[in-house]
């Protein structure tokens, strides 16, 4: 592929990313994706045959690996100032883009857990790579049960981004920051 392919392609990625992330998989729609990305329409089945599974997969694979890697380089002294620095960033993601842009993964994974196999194992990926990062950084900070803690760490995470979205308020987050400690 070449360098306007590549661009054609990341640019197809970016659109559907944004969409999926402020309106689920059923909102991000292959026409509305061919619009908001600048993309010629034949573009997205010549990058993407398998349609707007394939897309959206590749949008939950770019977009988890962008967000393990925040997950691993966000400097803390230990596991809870980690978490209450990362609850921070995400509220401040969160709340920048005026409580439309959340997690890439919750909304794809209520719409398609149910019915769409593909794009669900894509989801499952995604979760399990940040439970990877999350589990790595607790090991590095000697946390006694990285097991155990990485998954209700994630499922906080996850429900504080859900209910401060839904509020469109940062109290969930703030509340889970200042609880932290007892919680992981």
């Amino acid at each position: 592929m070449g360098k306007k392919g590549a661009e054609t392609r990341s640019k197809l990625i970016r659109a559907t990313r944004s969409l999926i992330e402020s309106q689920g998989y059923f909102g991000a729609g292959l026409n509305q994706i061919v619009q908001d990305s600048g993309a010629p329409r034949g573009s997205l089945y010549f990058h993407f045959p398998g349609g707007k599974d394939e897309l959206v997969s590749a949008a939950l694979t770019e977009s988890g690996a962008d967000i393990a890697q925040i997950i691993r380089t966000i400097e803390a002294s230990d596991a809870p100032d980690f978490a209450r620095k990362m609850l921070t960033l995400l509220g401040d993601q969160l709340e920048a883009s005026d409580w439309t842009i959340g997690c890439p993964v919750a909304a794809v994974a209520l719409d398609t857990a149910s019915t769409n196999t593909a794009v669900r194992q894509s989801c499952s990926a995604t979760y399990r790579l940040w439970e990877a990062a999350i589990r790595e950084r607790l090991i590095g900070f000697g946390h006694p049960e990285p097991e155990r803690v990485t998954t209700v760490a994630l499922a906080l995470i996850e429900g504080g981004l859900i209910l401060a979205r839904t509020h469109r308020d940062r109290r969930p987050l703030r509340q889970l920051a200042d609880t932290i400690d007892t919680l992981i």
